[in-house]
């Protein structure tokens, strides 16, 4: 009698099995040398069955010593692109060959590969799988306490958990001694068998080195070498049920969500409740009436039977989302929105019309918006995300209205300064929080007003400040530094020797700086910024101090008083540096701007001085300053 095994019923032992019992006494066993060579694969990838075929492979040579079996070993080891395609079912195919060449019994348990070689008309000798390792109970569950939320287990090291209510975990020592490599190995091997046997589980992802099972309300990753530097356990699960109604703005939540479909971010820290908190959205919605899915990997929420929960098919969430269209979900719980093709798939459903809730790490509220900006068109985002809702310590601590509109940013005055702007307004208060637009080519995220520890000057004057200091650092050699005058105006201080070069020829550079900022730029040196005054100076050019006193009468000038400025009409000199006096005595030193003209900003001391000289009727000169 010639009997062949295969992989399967090699790694379960079954043959020496058979021999013991019996029922293959004296018979001939044929061992295909495809099974050698896929077990031995399996071994050097550090996978436990491939050790358990090779020690029935030595119990066998051991039976065949003592002349109880014939052992023969025999066909051709399987090439490196066979065993790629193992799964596709090539060195099964060997082994059926082999089984049909020796006209001989085939021995496995593999259901799929029976049912092949009786379609062929190869005699099959099916034996049930041997189920090893497979514990009735997670072995680590009574680490679990009522106010654990995860345990984290590591080779040599002290067992350690997450404990007390959300927003006041502690993470702290659960055992007296480290954890040995043989105890951890056991869990870990364990915890997948569980998962794969029991009804109650599921394997979510199995690479090299890294298992993610889900059993009952655990989460459990489990690490191994290579991936990690030592076996690894962390079991996660929440700690908290809760409904809409347990969260502050329940009644405003609950009237948005029911009004019409929405595009909804949760944020928050890890560990704050953001997941709790969509388990209690999407029950309300079920409840509702609502067709609700949810998208995730892993897939751990804790939700009721009537909303299915979908991983990434085919490891891709765009897939599960093509699907999903299909089914034609009211809304679609996404659970975790991280990378840049998460934030693709949730726009892209949600642009079809799809209700969509995404769960987002943050540390501000803000910051879960902030994170579509270079992923989705600017203009796009009221459209896909027009609520967001910050999650702390369990509770809802923001809720914010995305809104868009065209209008001049706030802090900026020109009315051809007009844009799309996005509007972050707090659902509380009714008032905008912050504002995001672009600003110079780029996408800026302004908060309304001074915030908490911060300074009165408002988001847009510290952008507005910096892109100037960059602006004129690009062309000035020396120092810059940049002062701002309200919401229209800044002054820029440079070395004497770069008034020329921040100007322009004929004042070009720093008109065009000024149009694309829409800010009044004053140029002046360092030595003419006054200590606790206003200064003075043209739009592009202006100063105070000491300076010499020029030659010559001057041209006679007629000073303009304005609400905010003294402006010296000039038709020349422009970008140089001029004195001004009055019947003679001089005042300050400035450099006419781009417009050919000098402005002095009203308030200041130098305004002061020069307006009491037109009110006595004095002669204002101008003369070109001496270098």
């Amino acid at each position: 009698m010639n009997v062949v095994p295969d992989t399967s019923a090699i790694i379960d032992g079954r043959v020496s099995d058979r021999i013991e019992d019996g029922t293959y006494e004296g018979a001939t066993i044929v061992v295909p040398e495809a099974v050698t060579g896929e077990l031995e694969a399996q071994a050097n990838d550090g996978v436990d069955a491939g050790w358990d075929g090779l020690e029935e492979l030595q119990r066998l040579a051991g039976l065949a010593d003592e002349g109880t079996i014939e052992l023969k070993y025999v066909g051709t080891r399987p090439e490196g692109s066979q065993k790629g395609a193992a799964e596709e079912g090539e060195i099964d195919a060997l082994i059926r060959d082999v089984a049909g060449e020796y006209d001989a019994t085939l021995l496995t348990s593999d259901v799929v590969q029976a049912e092949v070689a009786k379609a062929k008309g190869i005699e099959v000798d099916y034996v049930e799988p041997v189920t090893r390792g497979v514990v009735e109970e997670l072995p680590i569950v009574d680490m679990f306490t009522e106010d654990t939320m995860s345990v984290h287990l590591k080779t040599d090291t002290v067992p350690k958990a997450k404990r007390g209510a959300l927003g006041e975990m502690r993470y702290e020592e659960i055992a007296d001694e480290p954890t040995s490599e043989a105890q951890m190995d056991e869990w870990a091997t364990n915890i997948v068998n569980l998962a794969r046997q029991s009804s109650d589980g599921f394997v979510e992802l199995s690479n090299d080195g890294m298992t993610i099972v889900q059993y009952q309300d655990y989460r459990i990753a489990v690490a191994r070498p290579p991936a990690a530097d030592g076996i690894e356990i962390t079991a996660v699960r929440p700690i908290a049920k809760t409904t809409l109604d347990d969260y502050e703005f329940a009644d405003e939540l609950r009237e948005r969500f029911l009004e019409s479909q929405r595009g909804v971010l949760i944020s928050g820290s890890p560990g704050a409740g953001k997941s709790t908190f969509a388990q209690a959205v999407a029950e309300f919605l079920n409840d509702n009436d609502y067709a609700v899915k949810t998208m995730e990997k892993p897939r751990d929420l804790q939700v009721g039977p009537e909303i299915t929960q979908y991983g990434a098919l085919g490891g891709d969430m765009a897939n599960t989302a093509d699907s999903l269209l299909l089914v034609r979900p009211d809304y679609t719980i996404y659970d975790e929105v991280r990378k840049t093709e998460d934030f693709e798939v949730f726009s892209d459903m949600r642009m079809a019309g799809v209700g969509m809730v995404g769960v987002v790490h943050a540390s501000r509220a803000i910051d879960a918006l902030q994170r579509l900006v270079g992923r989705v068109e600017l203009g796009m985002i009221p459209q896909i995300v027009d609520t967001v809702v910050y999650i702390e310590a369990g509770e809802v601590d923001t809720v914010y209205d995305v809104t868009t509109e065209v209008k001049v940013p706030e802090g900026l005055t020109a009315e051809d300064l007009a844009r799309p702007v996005i509007q972050v307004v707090d659902f509380e208060t009714g008032k905008p929080a912050y504002e995001i637009y672009t600003f110079n080519k780029q996408v800026v995220t302004v908060p309304i007003g001074a915030e908490d520890g911060e300074s009165s000057e408002t988001g847009v004057s510290r952008i507005a400040k910096k892109e100037i200091e960059r602006e004129i650092r690009s062309v000035a050699r020396g120092h810059v530094d940049v002062e701002l005058q309200g919401q229209e105006e800044a002054i820029v201080y440079v070395d004497e020797d770069d008034i020329s070069y921040v100007i322009g020829k004929g004042g070009g550079r720093i008109t065009d700086i000024e149009d694309r900022l829409g800010i009044d730029i004053d140029v002046r040196t360092h030595e003419e910024r006054p200590s606790g005054a206003g200064g003075a100076g043209g739009s592009g050019g202006g100063g105070s101090g000491e300076g010499q006193v020029g030659e010559g009468r001057g041209k006679v000038v007629e000073p303009e008083v304005t609400s905010q400025h003294v402006v010296i009409p000039m038709d020349e000199h422009v970008g140089e540096t001029v004195e001004v006096r009055a019947d003679g005595e001089y005042l300050f030193t400035a450099t006419v701007g781009r417009g050919g003209e000098v402005q002095v900003s009203r308030g200041s001391a130098i305004a002061e001085e020069l307006e009491d000289a037109i009110d006595r009727k004095a002669q204002i000169t101008v003369v070109p300053a001496r270098g």
